[in-house]
């Protein structure tokens, strides 16, 4: 068995019985974390240099349509409105099953770089089973643990079609999912239902896709917000039909009365936040404060890399710096002045990107902390760069500072999936080539592409 032991580190565990230490070990074996301690015995194990280093757990990413990858920035400027209009009823419609898996293989990979070790790829592109495999391939190629949601794509119907707000999640395609790709012989990878929600189906399809995610167990996922609901009534429907629980996670909830919020509290439902992508497409503000006034806390995500970065540092800043101006502006119109002290700490915001997003994937038992018994998944940011000296309190370190820059090394289940500053994939340039040719041609598709001066080649330089 590999035994690996990361030596002389600054550990922020995240576990509240542990916590923090200026300078220990970790010690991992069969890819889980065996010890954490000072001056771990180590004998046959591989030593790695902890010194100047921060060791934190892997980041979740709570939210992101990997699928989306190869368009990279082309959402920039679009309102959620433009999105719905330009992605949904166009760009998607374009995508071969090649394309969903050049995009999920890049994006997961970018995640890995970022930090991340586990994704919840939020995949509602998939009008057949070539598309779902094809995006499964592409997180398993990655080596980052993965809970693939599994959704439905939201074409404009053609004469004859029903609307997609009245199309029932296939059930046959969970049941082949589950028999054939996630049947427990990949253990980094999970399956859940992306699904349409009251918001965005009729209460019959709602009914239907509530019922089959209970009934197979899986996570039922689904945005909530953005024009006017399907069914105005379904959550009250759907609570009184017992489907709500603990299995189901909010996506977004801006336009939620605060009646509706603090029963879904009390139902224990999840709720993923994606606090850039609200504020720059026009969801509203972020409900991070709502939900910590019902004693609950958010998860974070990144949503759309076809609109802003895939960094979680940034969207645990992002949601750390708004949760404190609304905190601050509240305070100043009630007392006319801002609070004694900040209202949010930062340590805070690394849980709502660690253990409260292993809490809303029902892992908590396994991921979202360093502690021993728990999966190997790691993060050690290099703390000797001049962005983040001197480092006095590693976990306002890592919140305020830390960046991309920093992520030295990764390790998803105690296997390195970037070490030495550098990604574990030998095919990078080869598929960034692919990414950037799929890329072109669907949005060429519809007019959209790099300008005629100044066009940047993947891997070259400006031309």
């Amino acid at each position: 068995m590999t035994q690996r032991l990361i030596r002389g580190a600054a550990l922020v565990t995240m576990d509240d019985t542990l916590g923090d230490f200026g300078e220990a070990d970790v010690l991992i074996a069969g890819g889980l974390i065996v010890a954490v301690g000072k001056d771990l015995p180590h004998v046959g194990a591989e030593i790695i240099d902890g010194r100047g280093r921060i060791v934190i757990p892997g980041l979740i990413n709570a939210h992101m349509h990997t699928w989306q990858t190869c368009l990279r920035g082309v959402a920039a400027n679009w309102t959620l409105l433009e999105y719905f209009r330009q992605v949904h009823a166009g760009l998607a419609t374009l995508f071969t099953p090649e394309d969903i898996y050049l995009s999920t293989l890049a994006g997961a990979l970018n995640q890995i770089n970022c930090g991340c070790t586990t994704l919840v790829d939020w995949c509602h592109n998939n009008p057949t089973s070539a598309h779902s495999d094809r995006a499964i391939d592409g997180l398993e190629e990655a080596g980052i643990r993965a809970a693939f949601f599994h959704g439905s794509p939201k074409p404009d119907p053609k004469p004859g079609e029903k609307h997609f707000s009245e199309i029932p999640h296939p059930r046959r395609e969970v049941e082949r999912l589950l028999k054939t790709r996630f049947n427990g012989t990949n253990p980094l990878l999970s399956l859940g239902l992306a699904i349409l929600g009251p918001h965005y189906s009729t209460l019959d399809v709602a009914m239907h896709d509530f019922a089959l995610a209970k009934e197979f167990g899986l996570i039922a996922s689904m945005h909530q917000g953005g024009g006017e609901a399907k069914t105005p009534d379904g959550w009250d429907r759907l609570d009184a039909a017992g489907l709500l629980g603990r299995h189901v996670n909010i996506v977004h909830g801006n336009n939620l009365s605060d009646v509706q919020l603090a029963r879904f509290v009390e139902l224990g439902m999840s709720f993923s936040v994606t606090p850039e992508n609200e504020m720059m497409q026009g969801h509203g503000f972020p409900i991070t404060g709502r939900l910590r006034r019902l004693g609950a806390a958010p998860t974070l995500g990144v949503a759309l890399e076809s609109a802003l970065s895939g960094d979680l540092f940034t969207v645990a800043r992002m949601a750390l710096g708004m949760q404190r101006a609304l905190d601050n502006a509240a305070s100043r119109e009630q007392r006319g002045s801002i609070p004694e002290t900040s209202t949010v700490r930062a340590r805070e915001a690394l849980s709502w990107v660690t253990m409260d997003g292993a809490r809303m994937l029902g892992m908590a038992d396994r991921l979202g902390s360093i502690t021993p018994g728990k999966q190997a998944d790691l993060v050690i940011l290099d703390a000797r760069l001049p962005n983040m000296q001197p480092v006095l309190d590693p976990v306002n370190s890592v919140v305020t500072q830390a960046s991309i820059a920093n992520v030295e090394a990764v390790l998803v289940a105690g296997e390195f999936r970037k070490r030495h500053g550098r990604l574990h994939y030998p095919l990078m340039d080869e598929r960034l080539a692919q990414l950037t040719a799929s890329g072109r041609r669907i949005a060429g598709a519809l007019g959209i592409g790099p300008e005629k001066t100044g066009r940047l080649e993947a891997g070259g330089e400006a031309k």
